[in-house]
């Protein structure tokens, strides 16, 4: 996204919300009294796993589609992906009947591999890094005109995701705080308008894995970094985009670095005890309260669990 390309708005939030609503699923929130305890605090789980495509994700990749000309969109849609987003925008593109084509990086997790090509779209595989990612697209993009819907810097996309807080908001009053994951920022940013538009007192937080935390680096440096991302959280991977770093540097939440050994933890904890499958880039905003309970002691803390797109063949803690 170009700089000088204006940012996405509140409104345009209010926008995606009433695009979406024939198609998306209003997720439910979950409560869990022994996770409380050993939190020792009032969480308040939000449960994007059960959205359509297992994740967050169908929200801004609904919005982007549903936003675009008819023209535009009989050219189809392109993206890059390690998985979530790429089979949300393979699910919308296939429900506004236009052709889709993701690229996903060697190595991306097998069950959101076959999510995507279960909805008919085009998969293309490339290297495990950012620039081949971008130059399949653009090769994409030359042969047929498809329009880039980028997995988190596209406005349509950002404010797609804002809709996560904005339901949540109606589902759970008197929030103190708001967990969600951060990787490439298209939650964290949108979730960011929400809040500022509806609950300014209301906290957020981001969850960032310790092997990548550019976000954290970025926001306390004044300007984007990049870090080599080291870390199990493939969904988290993704460098902070540009107009996500501009939104997020204009409100200033806190970022809390989170080990994997933790994240693991809390994967087993939600599944053990709230008989939820959320996949490491998800139950990574669990980690974060758990590892920092001083900080949360006594609050309402609503925590996005953001996708549940989890391999139950190859589980973290599993034997190889």
């Amino acid at each position: 996204m170009s700089p000088d390309r204006p940012l996405p708005q509140f409104d345009d939030v209010l926008d995606a919300a009433a695009r979406i609503v024939p198609h998306a699923r209003v997720t439910p929130v979950l409560r869990s009294p022994a996770l409380d305890r050993l939190a020792g605090c009032e969480l308040v789980f939000k449960l994007e796993g059960q959205q359509r495509g297992g994740a967050f994700k169908f929200r801004g990749a609904c919005n982007a589609v549903f936003s675009l000309e008819a023209r535009a969109a009989a050219r189809g849609v392109v993206t890059h992906s390690s998985g979530n987003h790429g089979a949300a925008l393979a699910l919308a593109a296939r429900l506004r009947g236009i052709p889709c084509h993701v690229v996903a990086p060697e190595g991306a997790v097998g069950r959101k591999l076959a999510r995507i090509v279960e909805q008919g779209a085009m998969l293309h595989r490339c290297a495990p890094n950012l620039a081949a990612r971008e130059a399949a697209c653009a090769q994409v993009q030359a042969a047929n005109g498809a329009v880039l819907v980028h997995p988190y810097e596209d406005p349509a996309v950002i404010a797609g995701q804002g809709t996560v807080a904005l339901e949540l908001l109606t589902q759970a009053q008197g929030l103190d705080t708001l967990v969600v994951p951060v990787g490439g920022g298209g939650l964290a940013s949108g979730t960011a308008l929400t809040l500022a538009a509806l609950a300014p007192g209301v906290e957020l937080v981001l969850a960032e894995p310790a092997g990548a935390d550019d976000t954290r680096r970025s926001l306390e440096r004044g300007e984007r970094c990049t870090v080599e991302p080291d870390t199990l959280c493939d969904g988290l991977r993704a460098m902070l985009g540009e107009p996500n770093f501009r939104i997020l540097a204009a409100h200033r939440p806190p970022v809390l670095a989170v080990e994997d050994v933790a994240t693991v933890a809390a994967m087993r904890l939600l599944l053990g005890e709230a008989q939820v499958l959320a996949e490491p880039s998800s139950a990574i905003a669990l980690a974060a309260v758990l590892s920092r309970p001083a900080r949360f002691a006594g609050r309402r803390v609503g925590v996005v669990l953001s996708g549940g797109n989890a391999d139950p063949d190859r589980l973290p803690w599993s034997r190889p």
